[in-house]
C-alpha cells in the first residue's frame, strides 16, 4: 500500500512563507516525477511545479520566482518552499507522484490527501 502524506499547510499573511512536505511510504521500488498541484474553490486542479529524480523542474508561470520545489530521493520526500505568498495562492495543495510499486515494474499515479494553504491578513 503506497501513501503520500503531506504536511506544512496553514494560514499565512500576504508576503509570508510556508514550506510544504510530502513523504511517500509503502511498497516502493522507484519514484519518477513528483509534484505539487493546487485547487482553489470552484476551480480546476492545476500544476504548481514538478521535479524529476534528477532534479529538473517545471513551474507554473504564476509561481515562478516565488516557489521552489525540491526532493530528497533517499527520504522519498518532495518539498515546496513558498515565498512572497499572495491571496490568490490560497488553495488546497496536493502532492502527486508516479511510483513503481512492484518488482516487475508496475507503476501508478498517486495523490496525497491535500493540505490547505490560506493567504490572508
Amino acid at each position: 500500500q503506497v501513501q503520500l502524506v503531506e504536511s506544512g499547510g496553514g494560514l499565512v499573511q500576504p508576503g509570508g512563507s510556508l514550506r510544504l512536505s510530502c513523504a511517500a511510504s509503502g511498497n516502493i521500488f522507484g519514484i519518477h516525477v513528483m509534484g505539487w498541484y493546487r485547487q482553489a474553490p470552484g476551480k480546476q486542479r492545476d500544476l504548481v511545479a514538478h521535479i524529476t529524480p534528477g532534479g529538473s523542474t517545471v513551474y507554473a508561470d504564476s509561481v515562478k520566482g516565488r516557489f521552489t520545489i525540491s526532493r530528497d530521493n533517499a527520504k522519498k520526500t518532495v518539498y515546496l518552499q513558498m515565498s512572497s505568498l499572495k491571496p490568490e495562492d490560497t488553495a488546497v495543495y496536493y502532492c502527486n507522484a508516479f511510483i513503481v510499486w512492484s518488482l516487475d515494474g508496475r507503476e501508478s499515479d498517486y495523490w496525497g490527501q491535500g493540505t490547505q494553504v490560506t493567504v490572508s491578513s
